[in-house]
């Protein structure tokens, strides 16, 4: 065990807190967790200050929603160029702001939102265009039904701080392209992303008061929004605390969409490309530090490769390089709160004390003044007695376990209350496909992983307590609106439908009729029964009550 490592493990329940938690007053205080640095202040909200933004944000959504889907889509793309600018400013804020690398706030956050303007503004007039529905028999075909597609009206987002511009970015977009209104809570530790973010979205030339950004303690805003009267409610964030969200929105019946984490599991198989397998772990597993819902945590190898896999994985890991965030040589920059590094060293404690070993582990920074920085490590026998193999790391570990059978990956891979994502590796892309298929997750990539959050044509969310509902692509956007059904009827013209009053025994009979017509396995039972019908038709064209 590296000197680094060992000194997190004595330490870790007396680690710093994070300035960004620190409270001035109705200030929150945001600070490098690099450096500690001061990057700024913002003003708490009250919540009369919420119930003026939702009261202020009903009224514009029902402006916005009034203008042409094509005026809409043209002031959304206002955006795109906003942010193809200031790229590198943006970058920059969410690095220093979150600790991650500039790399990683570019490439996963960034590049990806800029793809989701793009997509969303191309795609919104599909999404909600109505959609006919067939009839179901012929008794209906006077019916002509179709669905619609109506706006909550008032949505809260409340994002969480490991991905603080791009989580909230896709929903924001797709929210107001929509025709809803717009109000953000940004994680307390990245307040300035959340005002970065804003200054994008204002960019479009919105109605006054269509989309807010609101300052308060997380403990707070749920009360605050619910209590208030949006329309619906999308979460990213811990399952505790999604729990508890939905209990409080189930007492005003407010929908929620909830987002809240994954144990997500890898499994190798003995045709895998060993190369660009263990490169997906250093990706996935230690980018952003691993503070990824869906970044790798649980590597299931086969037990006639998982030597040459742990090999090549060592050397991966003890070249990675920790630093700052905003210096361009670095790999991975440091976690963004010093609770979350206290969480990772309990991880890893548990597991050494049941038998684990630390197999490798990445040096330290040539920074000795770097702040909330942690090494990726890489636990080897392991087993599922152990809190890294059942709970959420949010963290740069990952443990690997080899398998004998692809059925015992399969069951190992599902033993945990969660299932965000998952991944297979081989060189068959159909064994790959079977496999996945019978993982436990919402969202599984072949030879890949955590990827598909910045594809904004695939849904995002997860299985079991990974959350409820999905955010990106169509069903996604859908998610963003409520389904009305329109029907209308072709014989306008007619005084009643068949069925309508007054009754008698004759209508009895006729409607008898339609049943025996339409499903009975006798073709003279059933002409019989269409006659009975015919003979109450001419009731509906009569004017008599």
């Amino acid at each position: 065990m590296g000197p680094f490592l060992l000194f997190l493990l004595m330490s870790h329940t007396t680690v710093r807190t994070n300035s960004n938690q620190t409270r001035q007053k109705q200030q929150t205080v945001s600070s490098n967790p690099a450096s500690g640095d001061l990057l700024g202040r913002s003003m708490l909200h009250s919540p009369d200050d919420v119930q003026n933004m939702i009261r202020t944000a009903r009224s514009a959504q029902q402006e916005w929603v009034q203008l042409p889907i094509n005026i809409r889509i043209k002031k959304i793309r206002r955006i795109i160029h906003y942010i193809q600018k200031n790229n590198d400013q943006l970058a920059r804020i969410i690095s220093e702001d979150n600790g991650k690398t500039m790399m990683d706030a570019l490439a996963s956050e960034i590049f990806p939102s800029l793809i989701a303007v793009d997509y969303y503004c191309r795609n919104t007039k599909k999404y909600l265009k109505p959609k006919k529905i067939a009839a179901s028999n012929i008794f209906f075909l006077f019916k002509r039904s179709k669905i619609v597609r109506v706006p909550w009206g008032v949505i809260g987002i409340i994002a969480p701080w490991n991905y603080p511009f791009s989580i909230p970015f896709f929903e924001i977009i797709m929210g107001l392209l929509a025709g809803n209104a717009v109000i953000l809570k940004t994680a307390t530790e990245t307040q300035m992303v959340g005002e970065a973010l804003d200054r994008c979205i204002q960019a479009a030339g919105l109605p006054p008061g269509l989309f807010h950004h609101l300052y308060m303690p997380g403990r707070l805003v749920g009360d605050a929004l619910l209590e208030n009267g949006i329309n619906k409610l999308f979460f990213t964030g811990s399952v505790e605390v999604g729990k508890k969200l939905m209990a409080k929105a189930a007492a005003f019946l407010i929908p929620v969409s909830l987002e809240l984490g994954g144990n997500d599991a890898m499994i190798v198989c003995e045709d895998a490309n060993l190369s660009r397998a263990v490169n997906g772990v250093l990706w996935a597993g230690f980018q952003n530090c691993g503070q990824s819902c869906g970044g790798i945590e649980r590597i299931y190898v086969h037990e006639k490769i998982c030597d040459s896999f742990l090999k090549l994985l060592k050397e991966g890991v003890e070249s990675l390089r920790i630093g700052r965030g905003t210096d361009p040589d670095t790999d991975m920059g440091v976690m963004t709160t010093a609770a979350q590094i206290a969480e990772v060293a309990t991880q890893i404690k548990d597991a050494v004390e049941k038998g684990a070993v630390i197999y490798a582990e990445s040096k330290p920074p040539a920074d000795n003044a770097l702040k909330n920085c942690i090494p990726a490590v890489v636990l080897t026998n392991v087993d599922h007695s152990m809190t890294v193999m059942k709970e959420e790391t949010f963290g740069p570990l990952v443990a690997v376990m080899s398998y004998r059978s692809i059925e015992d990956a399969i069951r190992l891979a599902n033993d945990s209350t969660l299932g965000l994502t998952g991944s297979v590796w081989s060189a068959d892309r159909r064994k790959a496909e079977k496999i996945g298929r019978q993982m436990q997750a919402g969202v599984i990539t072949i030879n890949d992983h955590l990827m598909s959050h910045g594809m904004p044509e695939t849904p995002w969310g997860g299985f079991k307590n990974s959350g409820i509902g999905r955010c990106h692509g169509e069903i996604g956007f859908e998610e963003m609106t409520q389904p009305q059904v329109i029907v209308q009827d072709l014989l306008h013209f007619a005084s009643r439908n068949p069925w309508w009053h007054p009754y008698s025994q004759k209508i009895y009979q006729g409607i008898e009729g339609a049943v025996d017509f339409l499903f009975s396995r006798r073709i003279s039972e059933r002409i019989d029964g269409l006659w009975k019908f015919l003979k109450i038709v001419p009731r509906m064209f009569s004017h008599k009550l």
